[in-house]
């Protein structure tokens, strides 16, 4: 049975967008593909789906020739099949799909982004780890994780990593109450 890995990247203060100005994937870019590497499948919220479809179809990096032939799952109230990018559309009841899919795959599921969808999954207790990374600037203004849905969400720290760029990532598990 599959993990479904909730994975973010964000500043020190919490910021998870805009990315383009702080983002730095080299910081940590051997465990940021061997996250990759142990996936099977990603999820995707449409927003996320839509900025990544765009982008990585384009590249042929180590990167691109991971997540570009991987499955995606993807959430949305708006948009239609057929999708690009090998990716489909996930049904009206997501919590049964996630569960589905979770039971379907034997390696991870990543759900990259953080809102909405995260946030219902997580209340679903379908998530089974939350990942962090925290990158060393103080941005400000900006969309916080878990900024739509049910709140609060306890989690329990299983583990964290330091790099020596000063990026941190740190690895919740859900837990109940």
């Amino acid at each position: 049975m599959g993990r479904l890995i909730v994975s973010a990247h964000m500043t020190t203060d919490m910021v998870i967008d805009p990315m383009e100005e702080w983002f730095r994937p080299d910081l940590a870019m051997a465990d940021g593909l061997a996250q990759l590497s142990a996936a099977d499948a990603i999820i995707l919220g449409r927003g996320t789906y839509e900025k990544l479809a765009d982008f990585w179809p384009k590249s042929d990096d180590e990167w691109a020739q991971l997540i570009n032939p991987m499955p995606k799952h993807v959430a949305s109230r708006t948009l239609k099949e057929p999708l690009t990018w090998n990716a489909q559309l996930l049904g009206a009841d997501l919590a049964a799909d996630v569960a589905a899919l979770k039971k379907r795959y034997s390696g991870d599921l990543i759900l990259y982004g953080i809102g909405e969808l995260a946030n219902y999954l997580a209340h679903q207790n379908l998530v089974d780890e939350v990942r962090f990374w925290i990158h060393p600037y103080i941005w400000g203004d900006g969309v916080r994780p878990f900024h739509a849905g049910e709140l609060p969400l306890r989690l329990r720290l299983i583990s964290a990593t330091t790099y020596a760029s000063g990026m941190v990532r740190l690895a919740y598990q859900p837990t109940a109450g």
